[in-house]
């Protein structure tokens, strides 16, 4: 390929980013999956990446793992686990400090269990209905809850999808990651609750809340019992050692081998599009890892990721201009450069997790938060966000650094 073709085949690539970051191209009807797949096509036509070099681009292992966790959330929703947790753990809070502090701990906690977009589609309506009946303005605790399930998704290789394709890609010991990864992601929980004190203010004084009757809540008590045993099953398999995707893929067989739910429930609840987007996006990340393209690339690369603190900036750089997952994608071929690997991988996890609190735009969870509550009438706008998403990002990453710093010492 000449130089003229590998400047079209950039072009192209980062129209295509361009497009995966918006989330939509002017005037289609196109979204990140969408965009993500043809742009695959187009370099597949182009004849960049042969179809066999297409397939073996795409980590079938993540999807794998993206697939099982899935079906396990799915179960868990349509159990009623998270509507019952929601509202026992929200009706403990006696003042409008503990209210936030339970929604801050409770959907940071929870996100890196059950993947942050699953805990805030969630619990974004319990969280809407209790303040209307309290009276409170959702403001202050839907920022909360978006950059608190951001923050928490950090501890864990199943806490979002960026962290599991780290996960894959790097090999790691899962239980390694998270004794790594703990630390920054109570770190930002704490820094979380403080920042939205600080900002709205008005919005936590310390008079006692009247809280209302509480509301039953209705779980499908059998289905409920078999989600929560495949979920220990799913915690057993990590423990004693079985590789990450196999062992979502054996909980989430498990859940499927039954008598009272029909399959085609649970695949229709299924999010394809997210399959399809990351399946795309491997091919395409791929393309720019190969040929002059590649070599270019990583010139530039190179240089963001010498050091624990350049790939921090680099990664929150990146992972707000086309997003984490595509971040991570772009940036993990690197990480064995690094002295230390394992700090490399978990600083990348760190930094492109943490990166997303910084805008409204910045995670799928952040989005699912405010069209949710758009829906209900509450909206929350991108100046509003950004107020409270700019000191959350600039001090859970400080604080994430100079804890990978002191690990690296």
């Amino acid at each position: 390929m000449n130089d003229t073709g590998t400047v079209l085949v950039l072009i192209w690539i980062g129209v295509v980013m361009a497009g995966i970051a918006v989330g939509r191209v002017p005037g289609l009807r196109m979204n990140r999956a969408s965009i993500a797949l043809v742009g695959a096509v187009g370099l597949l036509l182009a004849g960049v990446l042969s179809p066999g070099d297409a397939v073996a681009a795409v980590d079938f292992h993540t999807l794998a793992l993206l697939f099982g966790m899935m079906v396990l959330n799915v179960n868990l929703r349509l159990a009623g686990f998270f509507r019952l947790l929601a509202a026992r753990v929200l009706r403990i809070a006696r003042t409008p400090r503990q209210l936030l502090a339970l929604v801050v701990l409770s959907s940071g906690l929870l996100s890196g269990l059950f993947l942050n977009d699953t805990i805030v589609l969630m619990f974004t309506p319990f969280v809407l209905e209790l303040l209307t009946a309290l009276e409170r303005r959702p403001l202050p605790y839907l920022v909360a809850l978006m950059t608190a399930a951001n923050a928490g998704s950090v501890a864990t290789v199943v806490g979002n999808p960026q962290n599991m394709l780290i996960g894959m890609a790097s090999g790691m010991d899962i239980g390694q990651f998270t004794l790594i990864l703990i630390v920054p992601a109570l770190l930002a929980l704490v820094i979380i609750w403080l920042v939205v004190q600080g900002i709205y203010r008005d919005d936590f004084r310390t008079e006692r809340l009247i809280v209302p009757a509480p509301r039953r809540v209705r779980t499908y008590r059998p289905l409920l019992r078999k989600s929560l045993f495949a979920s220990f099953v799913l915690v057993a398999a990590l423990a004693a050692g079985l590789p990450v995707a196999l062992a979502a893929l054996g909980a989430a067989s498990l859940l499927l081998v039954t008598r009272r739910l029909r399959p085609e429930r649970v695949f229709w609840e299924i999010d394809w599009t997210l399959l399809v987007f990351f399946a795309g996006l491997f091919v395409v990340t791929a393309a720019l890892h190969q040929g002059p393209a590649g070599e270019w690339w990583r010139a530039i690369a190179e240089a963001g990721t010498g050091s624990l603190t350049s790939l921090t900036l680099t990664s929150v750089l990146l992972s707000n201009i086309v997003s984490n997952v595509p971040a991570v994608l772009l940036l993990a071929p690197l990480m064995e450069s690094g002295a230390d690997p394992i700090l490399f991988w978990c600083t990348l996890a760190m930094a492109t997790t943490f990166a997303g609190n910084l805008t409204l735009l910045g995670s799928v969870a952040n989005m699912i938060v405010a069209e949710t509550a758009a829906g209900a009438g509450v909206r929350i706008g991108f100046g509003a966000f950004l107020r409270a998403g700019v000191p959350i990002t600039l001090l859970t990453v400080s604080a994430g650094l100079a804890w990978m710093l002191f690990l690296a010492m």
